[in-house]
């Protein structure tokens, strides 16, 4: 995701959410109500911008925590930053990140 230089790069994919308070991969523990969200391999607390792909809003949250675990996601958002940029009913979107800090 960040390479030597301290550059980052965006990706594409799937985005689903959860809500489940219980402790994170950082020790912190997780509300639904935190702008956070779950990826397999960014530093814990990177902030990255998440752009809903199909209609362009955005919300930055920080990574504390590890998943998705299901094949061809590549982020989970807390339920309150999912619902920011998409109806949480739609369960999965297809979302581009990038790392801002």
């Amino acid at each position: 995701m960040i390479d030597s230089s301290g550059a980052s790069h965006r990706l594409s994919g799937k985005a689903s959410y959860y809500y489940k308070q219980q402790n994170t991969a950082s020790g912190k523990w997780f509300k639904p109500h935190y702008m956070w969200c779950a990826h397999k391999t960014l530093p814990l607390g990177t902030k990255i911008r998440v752009t809903n792909v199909d209609n362009g809003k955005q919300v930055v949250v920080t990574c504390w925590d590890r998943g998705p675990y299901i094949k061809g996601r590549i982020l989970d958002l807390s339920k309150a930053a999912f619902a920011k940029i998409a109806a949480t009913k739609k369960g999965v979107i297809n979302v581009k990140i990038e790392i801002i800090k």
